[in-house]
């Protein structure tokens, strides 16, 4: 499949909730992908083609980031790390705060899952305004090891978060940008 014909595919098969989970909201429902293993494959051949050769690991940010991210790393035959929500993993671990439209959050992953030195792509489903994503990059850089790569199914061009993570000079891959 093409990479038109892989954007058009998702665009028909992705659904647009509007009002979802609050008014003004236009949620991207990924699950129907899912319902089609083909067309999942071409999204995973697309993410791990953008990667191959790159990287040495990929980190997946809950939870729809392993979605798409752990089929990478296979994909790729190299390690995958969870990013985990603040109290999920046991220890030992590394947290970074990062800050919400009301509040904070924190996530984490288990120490020396990564090493000091390798590239690593970090992947989540979608990059909005990139705090999380930023927040994750920079669990990455507390163990020494450098994210070379960001890849998403989607970007939202206008919440401007490929901006926030120009700060770590990566590569940032989506496949559908709206």
């Amino acid at each position: 499949m093409t990479k038109s014909e892989l954007i058009h595919q998702l665009e028909n098969t992705i659904e647009n909730i509007p009002d979802f989970p609050k008014p003004g909201i236009q949620f991207k429902d990924i699950t129907p992908i899912f319902l089609n293993p083909k067309l999942y494959e071409e999204v995973i051949a697309d993410l791990a083609d953008f990667s191959r050769g790159k990287v040495d690991a990929v980190c997946g940010i809950e939870s729809r980031g392993y979605l798409f991210g752990i089929a990478i790393a296979v994909a790729l035959e190299v390690p995958f790390v969870l990013i985990r929500k603040k109290g999920k993993l046991p220890p030992p671990f590394v947290g970074e705060k990062y800050d919400l439209e009301y509040g904070s959050a924190e996530i984490e992953m288990r120490t020396g899952q990564i090493k000091p030195g390798q590239r690593i792509l970090v992947h989540d489903d979608l990059l909005a305004t990139g705090g999380t994503t930023e927040a994750a990059a920079k669990l990455v850089e507390k163990q020494g090891a450098k994210v070379v790569q960001f890849s998403f199914l989607i970007g939202l061009k206008d919440l401007h978060g490929e901006e926030r993570l120009k700060q770590f000079n990566a590569t940032v891959h989506s496949i559908l940008e709206y």
